[in-house]
């Protein structure tokens, strides 16, 4: 009987309407994982995701799996996980807010250049190095994911489930900070000749903010090499520049955003512990 018990504790009824909201969101969060869906929309998904899991967490039966013994051992996961999605996200959010700064700074070097003025390497250069600044964070922070362990499990139960919503979530801030992170290749002594090249191939990434990037990173180089520069290329890099920075600012909002969510999230699971 006793064992009968603890099983009816950890498998509750999958029928319920905020358990089947939260498996109904984490399934066209992983739809949209497999399509070109904005990044920017995904993270719309995450805070409606997070807003069902909190509910999700307010349920007696959902604080009596979470805090039962025999559970222990996966509820330290959960909290952990809880954890380290607080890192990433922060991490994501400041590196979109560097991003935004970095482009700010190229944007007002270039407004105070004056038309047929020569050069602007030194404009250029600064702003490279702060993507560099920049890749370095986001390389880190991959670095970091990788040990972190993958466990294939299904929502099969409340634990499980909730580990599920932790893998996507983990799986769509690695989306954004790819969107940002320079290729290997770029960053070595030849890396410009692999820009110039992209941009005279005109391919196309399978993300729509990673291609204009990689636009801006090319029209950039234009400059830079350029000895006169001519004022209607200075304007379309500035056009360019704006609407990225606009990006970079949505996205910002959104994590940040998505960043309360996860501190409630966090604090009703130690609630639940602590109970």
């Amino acid at each position: 009987m006793a064992t009968s018990h603890v099983r009816s504790i950890s498998l509750p009824s999958r029928s319920h309407p905020l358990n089947v909201s939260v498996e109904n969101q984490l399934e066209r969060l992983r739809s949209s994982q497999t399509t070109s869906t904005s990044v920017y929309h995904k993270l719309s998904g995450l805070k409606v995701l997070y807003e069902c899991v909190d509910d999700f967490l307010q349920l007696p039966l959902t604080q009596q799996t979470v805090s039962n013994e025999q559970h222990k051992e996966r509820a330290e996961e959960l909290l952990n996980g809880s954890l380290l999605l607080l890192d990433v996200c922060g991490t994501t959010r400041d590196v979109f807010s560097s991003m935004k700064e970095c482009l700010q700074l190229l944007e007002s070097s270039l407004r105070r250049r004056k038309g047929g003025e020569s050069g602007l390497a030194t404009e250029v250069e600064a702003y490279m190095v702060s993507r560099k600044q920049i890749n370095k964070t986001i390389r880190k922070c991959f670095r970091n994911l990788k040990s972190v362990e993958k466990k294939n499990t299904s929502a099969i139960d409340t634990l499980g489930m909730l580990r599920d919503v932790k893998e996507i979530s983990l799986e769509i801030f690695q989306s954004l900070l790819s969107l940002v992170s320079q290729p290997k290749a770029r960053s070595s002594s030849h890396g410009w000749s692999v820009v110039s090249k992209l941009f005279q191939s005109k391919r196309v990434s399978s993300e729509d903010e990673a291609n204009e990037l990689e636009k801006i990173d090319a029209e950039l180089l234009a400059l830079k090499s350029s000895k006169d520069i001519n004022p209607v290329q200075v304007q379309n890099v500035l056009k360019g520049l704006e609407a990225l920075e606009s990006s970079f600012q949505e996205a910002e909002e959104e994590l940040e955003g998505v960043y309360r969510k996860l501190v409630k999230t966090r604090v009703s699971i130690l609630n639940t512990l602590s109970h």
